[in-house]
């Protein structure tokens, strides 16, 4: 009897998922990686880290803590492959908001859990601006990538639709609302519980650990490293914005005003942290230090080789494209060089103003003046000869030789003959030329 009832606790106790996890504790490190900011290259590369140092550790457990605005879908993808290649069992705790591209990755998990008031869904694409992307192959595709990553883990493949294309039709009787066209699906944890978009809901990472079997007391966090940090200071609008003014300001300025140093080392300086910055947050890749480079040689060399302005052209080219391409966003980068261009464009006048005795033009101005007291003696003037009368020594054909008073000059005269020992007038005196014409 007494073994009976022991079977039939055993029964119980393998039937309930709460009392199996409670009674049979999963051991293994557990790793809580944060997915809190927009999703570009830079997160994937640091989730990318954190999923090697899980593997590397043999961890049992990944929790992908989410609270993201979305981003990039093709780096939306890349990290749902991530996810789904991994062997380690992945758990989405989303704490927030994980919308548009978040709402993908979270599905992607093996498990989703949702904190009170937290949203998964509104993942209709947008372009850079925030305007909604209308292609319709593009949102067909984004749609089936949605509805693929949902169904891979045994949901309803629709609402995912739903969360992508404006368009489509949903109906979800389990929280009995409809989605029509023109509305996009967007779930709360409540809502998301009772469709199957969440398995849980938990307040903190340590309760989603403890569903999942495992001891909150062997949770490891991923934090970003001290490079990671400065790169994400550094790939501010705004700070980037300031390092493109200093960094075009500096350079110009040491250009156009050498003697200085610091103005370059600045400009330098400025370029190498928004490059850095870039690189280590993964926007940037070789190939925009060497556009960087190409185009400051170009530059310098413009200044002092004579090429028409081909070489300035072609290195101003050069360094915008790398600008451009090392940053996250390309409209966001042509508008910060923009506004550090215009604002170093003033200073660079204000300087030039201030130190023009200094500029580099002066090394193609002749400024040295020839003195009598250095042994110069300038031509006399001519213009006394003005009017003055004498007699062609020569034929003037037109030019020739006059005597004018006791001197003989070299005269001219509009193109006509004039015979030798004829009486002449001069009529026009340009610089060293006499004009004369027949009294």
């Amino acid at each position: 009897m007494w073994f009976v009832l022991l079977l039939l606790v055993g029964w119980t106790s393998a039937a309930v998922p709460g009392m199996a996890n409670a009674e049979t504790a999963k051991t293994g490190p557990v790793y809580v990686i944060p997915v809190d900011q927009k999703i570009e290259t830079g997160l994937e590369k640091f989730m990318e880290r954190g999923f090697k140092e899980a593997e590397k550790m043999n961890a049992g457990l990944i929790v992908l803590e989410i609270n993201t605005p979305g981003g990039l879908v093709n780096t939306a993808q890349d990290i749902g492959k991530m996810i789904r290649e991994s062997n380690i069992t992945t758990v989405a705790y989303i704490r927030g908001n994980a919308a548009s591209a978040g709402s993908y990755i979270a599905l992607n998990a093996d498990k989703i859990a949702m904190s009170p008031g937290s949203m998964i869904g509104a993942a209709a694409m947008v372009d850079s601006t925030g305007k909604r992307v209308d292609d319709p192959k593009l949102v067909a595709a984004w749609k089936s990538e949605m509805t693929a990553a949902a169904e891979s883990s045994g949901r309803n493949g629709e609402i995912a639709a739903g969360m992508a294309d404006i368009n489509a039709v949903v109906d979800m009787p389990e929280i009995g609302e409809k989605k029509e066209k023109g509305e996009i699906i967007a779930l709360s944890s409540e809502q998301a519980l009772k469709v199957g978009y969440a398995d849980t809901i938990a307040s903190t990472p340590e309760e989603v650990v403890s569903w999942m079997g495992y001891s909150p007391g062997d949770m490891f966090l991923v934090q970003h490293t001290g490079a990671e940090k400065l790169a994400s200071f550094l790939t501010n609008p705004v700070v980037m914005t300031i390092l493109l003014f200093l960094g075009i300001a500096g350079i110009v300025i040491e250009l156009i005003v050498p003697g200085f140093g610091v103005p370059g080392i600045v400009g330098v300086a400025a370029f190498v942290l928004y490059f850095f910055g870039n690189y280590v947050a993964g926007f940037a890749g070789k190939e925009t230090w060497l556009l960087f480079i190409v185009g400051l040689i170009l530059m310098i060399l413009e200044m002092f080789i004579p090429s028409f302005g081909i070489l300035g052209v072609l290195g101003a080219i050069s360094l915008v494209a790398g600008v451009v391409r090392a940053a996250y966003d390309t409209s966001h980068a042509m508008l910060s060089l923009g506004i550090a261009f215009a604002a170093a464009a003033v200073v660079v006048i204000v300087v030039a103003i201030i130190f023009k005795e200094r500029g580099i033009w002066n090394r193609f101005i002749l400024s040295e003046s020839l003195t009598k007291e250095q042994g110069y003696v300038p031509t006399a003037s001519k213009e006394v000869l003005l009017g003055r009368e004498g007699v062609s020594v020569t034929p003037l054909r037109p030019a020739g030789t006059a005597v004018i008073g006791q001197e003989r000059i070299d005269v001219v005269t509009d193109g006509e003959f004039i015979a030798r020992d004829t009486a002449i007038v001069v009529v026009r005196v340009e610089g060293a030329r006499v004009v004369v014409k027949p009294k």
